[in-house]
This record gives structure tokens, sequence and C-alpha cells, in this order.
């Protein structure tokens, strides 16, 4: 029935609040907590390039992993490797430093592929614009947590003490250790549940493809016109994801102008772009009927215009060498914290009207092949965010900014595309690619 799959969307949402909150600020504090340990010779920034190439690639095999194992098996296995990465932080070793992000790496590309896959079968031609946005509000709560924790309890502070360490990783350990147990109590949907249920397919219901025709299908779906439309749009949430959770608070902590303010600015620049990632993921949601009326495009048009905007802003606020060192230089307006947290709240907001409809769309468009869909999400999504995080640490703000106005604009026209044609076919009777 459709209140076992809201159950589900819910609880799914919960889990991933729980263990992304565990990551992410495991994450935000992972290179002050290497740097602090004594003798330490391990990297932060190099653990983050092992973590992102085996993504990348692993994203191949996932969709394969998750139909052998099925979805929520798959779930619970990734979210694991997630857990042990954190837990590794309660002593720092090298060894595991670099195992433990080979292991997040691929729990990555498995609970990702899985987590689109569940998605799919809980939903709905009517209700997986409105699922995508629950999951998505619960699971953007994390980085809200997240960075109100690291605000509050490590604002001003460049190391933090073994004991503080061993307090802290043990309370994300168990939160990662809890969110995974959740997912233990998702329900299967049950044959007659699944009425209109986007994802009649294999994986999902019937008798599963084998692994290598799920890798073959990837591969098909990637020389698609529709997935290559699309991939535009993934490439861009790539891009403005490393912008957003690295490059734009570097730049607000490395801006001289803000004076003793400037990092504390970033632990609030990350908690005004968890709110809008909230509040959008929360309101495309209960807009979900009236996506289903007037297609998806109105809000990737409106999560265009927003960031837009909010790189028109930076680049008037903030110095252009900004992103890579400390900096006194010029701005074309007095910079101003109030228009640095402004943006933040943009930024949010704007990522989360992309993801939640790419999420509604893939689902829509690929019900009965959602594993491999949203492996090549990631896949590319990956790719991206690896390509800025590099070009991060040498080109200047306004490079960086005209990059992503490029995509972005190439992104929406991208997508839009795909939607009018998908809005076209399902008047007339839609069949998935």
């Amino acid at each position: 029935m459709a209140d076992l799959r809201l159950f589900n969307i819910i609880v799914l949402g919960f889990s991933f609040m729980l263990i992304f909150t565990a990551f992410q600020t495991c994450s935000m504090v992972e290179k002050t907590v290497l740097d602090s340990a004594g003798g330490f010779s391990g990297h932060a920034y190099t653990s983050l390039g092992i973590l992102y190439a085996v993504f990348s690639i692993s994203n191949w095999a996932a969709p394969s992993f998750v139909t052998a194992a099925g979805p929520r098996v798959s779930l619970f296995f990734g979210s694991l490797l997630y857990v042990l990465f954190v837990a590794s932080f309660l002593k720092p070793m090298v060894w595991a430093l670099y195992l433990g992000s080979v292991l997040v790496g691929f729990g990555a590309a498995v609970l990702w592929t899985a987590q689109g896959n569940f998605l799919t079968i809980n939903s709905n031609a009517e209700t997986v614009a409105r699922n995508s946005g629950i999951f998505w509000a619960l699971l953007q709560c994390s980085l809200l947590i997240g960075n109100l924790y690291s605000y509050f309890v490590f604002q001003g502070k460049s190391e933090i003490s073994e004991s503080e360490r061993t307090k802290l990783f043990a309370a994300l350990t168990g939160a990662g250790l809890l969110g995974s147990l959740c997912l233990l109590i998702l329900r299967r949907p049950r044959v007659d549940d699944t009425d209109n249920v986007l994802n009649l397919n294999a994986s999902a219901i019937h008798s599963p493809p084998s692994p290598l025709a799920t890798l073959k299908r990837s591969f098909q779906l990637l020389r698609t016109k529709e997935m290559m439309l699309l991939s535009l749009a993934f490439a861009y949430t790539g891009l403005e994801l490393t912008f957003f959770s690295g490059v734009y608070g570097s730049s607000i902590s490395h801006n001289q102008h803000f004076g003793s303010e400037a990092n504390g600015l970033l632990g609030i620049s990350g908690i005004f772009i968890g709110v809008g990632e909230i509040l959008g993921g929360a309101l495309f949601g209960l807009l979900g009927k009236k996506t289903n009326a007037h297609g998806r495009d109105p809000i990737i048009v409106l999560g265009y215009v927003v960031q837009i905007t909010a790189f028109f802003l930076i680049f008037l606020d903030l110095p252009q060498n900004s992103p890579i060192d400390l900096t006194n230089q010029p701005t074309y307006i007095t910079s101003n914290k109030y228009v640095a947290i402004l943006c933040s709240f943009l930024l949010g907001f704007g990522d989360s009207s992309f993801n939640t409809q790419l999420y509604s769309i893939l689902g829509f468009m690929f019900p009965e092949d959602s594993s491999p869909a949203f492996a090549l999400f990631k896949f590319v999504q990956s790719i991206a965010a690896a390509v800025a995080f590099y070009y991060s640490n040498v080109l200047l703000l306004e490079w960086q900014l005209l990059i992503l106005v490029v995509m972005g604009t190439l992104g929406t026209m991208g997508f839009n595309i795909v939607e009018w044609s998908c809005t076209r076919a399902s008047r007339s009777g839609y069949q998935s690619i």
C-alpha cells in the first residue's frame, strides 16, 4: 500500500541523515584531526582523491552488485563501509586512512545506486517527485547538524586533542551505526502494493537480470540521447557540489576583508547551505503533484536562476584569488558578510532544485533500469566533482564561476529538452527507454 512505500521513504531519509551526519562531520574536521595527530604522515586531500577515484570506477560495478544482492542488502552493506571509515579516526593510522578511502569509495557507489533503485520501486508516477523531495530534505538535515556541531564545538580551534577526537568519533560512529541499523527495518513492497509502481522490474519484484546483463545495460543507457543530455546536468551538479562544499567556504575564510569573523563565517555559511537544501527539498516535495501537472522544468529553471544570481553576487563580493590563498585584494563591492551568507542559502536552495528533479526524472524515465541509471548519474557527477576539485586549487574565482555559469546553462538546457520530450511521450503512453 501507499502507506508502506511512504514509510520506506521516510526511514530511508532518516537513515541517510544519521549516516551522513557522521560522514560529513568527519569530512569537515578530517584535515584538522590528521594535522593534530602527532607524527601522522597521511594526507586528507590524498584520501579524498582516492575516494573520488574509487567511487567513479565503482559506479560501473554497483548496478550488478545491487542486482545480485538486492537494494536493501546493498543499502546496509554500503552504509557499514561508511561507518568503518568514520571509526578509523578513533585511532588514525595511515594504512587505515587509505584503505578506508578505498572502501568508502566502493561503498558510496553501492549505497547511492541502491538508494536510487529503492526510491524508484517505492514510488509511482504520482509520488516520485514528492518522495524525492522528502528524501532530499531529510538527507540534507545532516549538513545542518554537522555544521552546527563544528561551529559551536570547534569554533576557532586549530587543533583537536586526543580526548576530544575520541569523544567526537565515538559519537559519530554511533550515529552512523544507528543509521545503518535503521535500514534493516525497510520493508519490501508486496506484490499487491505494486499497482502503478514505477519499477515493476526484475530487480525489485520479479526475477532479477544477471549482473552481467545489468552492466551491459549501463553501457547501453550511456549511449542514449536522453542520458547524454541529462549527463550535462549530472556534470553540473558535480561541479557546483565541489564549489559550495569546498571552494566557497575556503573563499570566505580567506577573505581578510571579513577580519576576525572570517573563520566563524565559514561555519555559518555551511549552516545556511544546509537550510537552503532542506527548505528546497521540503518545498519541492510538497509541490510534487503540481510538478507532475506542470513538469519539472520550472523547478530546474528556478534553481538555475537562483544559482546564477548567487554566482554574480559572489563575483562582486569576494576577491578573485580567495579560493587559493589569504587575500585582501579589492572587490567590486565592499565585501559584505550578509551577502556572503545569502549566497550560501541560494547555493543550497539551487542545488536542491537540481538534485530533487534529477532523482524524479530518472525514476520516471528509467523505471526498469533504475540501478544503472542512478549509477551513471553518480559516475558523471563524481568525475565532474573530481575535475573541479583539481582546478579549484589553480583557477581564480572568476574563471571557476564562468565554468559554473556555462555548465549550468548547458545542464539546464539538456534537462529541459529531455523533460519536454518526456512530457509529450507521457501524454501518448510513455514507455521507458
